[in-house]
């Protein structure tokens, strides 16, 4: 499929399609990650994913894991970036060559463009996930409770889409919006001409195009290792739009304030804090994203559709 033009309609489809089994496959160790990056030290419920996702189990319930996986998974986030995702994917098995500073240009715009919709999905994806951290923290180590706090209330993604947005407006929604942009951006510059190249050198001949298991294999080695390289940004991002914390966390006002904080309480070693679990997500999403797209799952299912009468 890959030396296909794909209609529009085909990419939003696929788009959806790549992100609802991806996000559904990934989503217990995305909410591991979450939870990771934000214990901080003396107050630390999880010593591993492993040990997070058991916790979880026990105190939640099998669907504890899923917390907010309907307002990622089904969010516009998901269908867009995937569909510009995967244009790209079918554009370099066939592309013309372009020059490392142009693909690194054209991943800064992808992932410019893509903040003004993940930032909002991420604030709420964050506060849904890291919910159920608090609230084990309460029972498990209520050592860590301030006199007098009240247990917060379980909230859904619309009710605390309300709440931010009566509270402070639209702002609300894209509190860590300059975090998203240091995340997202150099994951876009790393990703798409790592990609790009590894793709490169697994083409059959000099124009044909690259075997779909050297796509899979380029777009999973491109995804983690730009996952990995951002992950100090990623932590930030995490901290800083975390609402609810544990009464002894530390509070942060800004980017500047984070990093400082987490050097001084933490360490640098903080700033890994869930970076295995970034590449375990990352990795099998943009595999996912390379097998519906090259299948052509959007295509098979326009097909099928009754065409009009010419």
């Amino acid at each position: 499929m890959a030396d296909k033009q794909i209609s529009l309609p085909a990419k939003l489809i696929n788009g959806g399609i790549a992100g609802l089994i991806g996000v559904t496959c990934v989503f217990p160790i995305d909410l591991a990650k979450t939870r990771l990056q934000n214990q901080q030290n003396g107050s630390r419920l999880y010593t591993s994913m492993s040990d997070c996702l058991i916790k979880t189990i026990r105190s939640e319930g099998y669907f504890g894991m899923y917390r907010a996986h309907t307002s990622d998974a089904c969010g516009p986030t998901r269908v867009l970036s995937n569909s510009g995702r995967g244009s790209f994917i079918c554009r370099a098995a066939v592309r013309t060559k372009l020059t490392l500073l142009k693909e690194m240009l054209a991943g800064c715009g992808a992932g410019t463009c893509q903040v003004v919709i993940t930032t909002p999905m991420e604030m709420l994806k964050i506060q849904l996930q890291d919910a159920g951290r608090i609230a084990a923290q309460r029972k498990l180590m209520p050592e860590l409770v301030a006199p007098g706090s009240v247990e917060p209330k379980s909230s859904t993604a619309m009710q605390l889409t309300r709440e931010l947005f009566r509270e402070k407006g639209i702002a609300g929604l894209y509190k860590g919006l300059g975090a998203t942009l240091l995340r997202d951006v150099p994951f876009s510059v790393i990703y798409f001409p790592l990609f790009a190249n590894l793709n490169q050198l697994g083409k059959r001949g000099v124009d044909g195009p690259a075997p779909f298991y050297v796509s899979f294999v380029s777009g999973c080695v491109a995804g983690s290792t730009a996952a990995v390289a951002v992950n100090p940004v990623d932590v930030i991002k995490t901290r800083l739009q975390s609402l609810n914390r544990g009464s002894t966390e530390d509070t942060y006002s800004g980017v500047a304030d984070c990093i400082r904080k987490i050097l001084r309480n933490e360490g640098p070693s903080a700033f890994l804090k869930g970076a295995y679990c970034r590449a375990l997500v990352i990795a099998p999403l943009f595999g996912i994203a390379q097998v519906v797209y090259f299948l052509g799952v959007a295509e098979y299912l326009l097909d099928c559709l009754p065409k009009k009468d010419q």
